[in-house]
């Protein structure tokens, strides 16, 4: 029998998967929660959807394929405790004061990737949290970005 005449609308459709990121996936521990909640959220979304309905073959394929993806980042994720007392240096889950040139302040914590919002929480990865990484108080650091290179004035750290 040809191909022609299979009916091929019952089977579940299935996407490809997102696609993962090459670093390795450090988390704070908010950072963690965070993606266990959402990952509980899709499970609960998920399980609530009738399994007979077919109007909703492309929201299950969507939802698995979220699960998927907060699966493997959740499986994947290499917890950083909180740095105690004051550290000398940037790291992973410090909040960085510093000054731009042109005396803007401006206060940003390194983060993990799921968990940057791009403002107030930077990823590790990011050019400017790759910039601040390993930076002291006092160092004046050099963040290269699209709109031209800046320099960066370390003022603080906080753990």
């Amino acid at each position: 029998m040809s191909r022609a005449f299979v009916r091929e609308d019952s089977a579940e459709p299935s996407l490809p998967d997102r696609p993962l990121s090459p670093h390795p996936n450090y988390v704070t521990a908010r950072g963690l929660a965070q993606l266990k909640a959402a990952h509980e959220r899709l499970q609960a979304e998920r399980a609530a959807l009738p399994a007979d309905a077919l109007g909703l073959r492309e929201r299950r394929a969507e939802l698995d394929r979220e699960l998927r993806w907060y699966a493997a980042r959740i499986d994947g994720a290499i917890p950083v405790p909180p740095a105690s007392g004051k550290p000398a240096r940037v790291g992973f889950g410090n909040r960085v004061l510093f000054e731009t040139a042109s005396g803007e302040e401006r206060h940003v914590r390194i983060v993990g990737e799921d968990e940057a919002d791009g403002q107030a929480l930077i990823s590790w990865v990011s050019p400017l949290g790759f910039a601040l990484l390993g930076a002291e108080i006092g160092d004046c650091v050099l963040w290269q970005r699209p709109a031209g290179d800046a320099e960066l004035y370390i003022l603080d750290i906080e753990g």
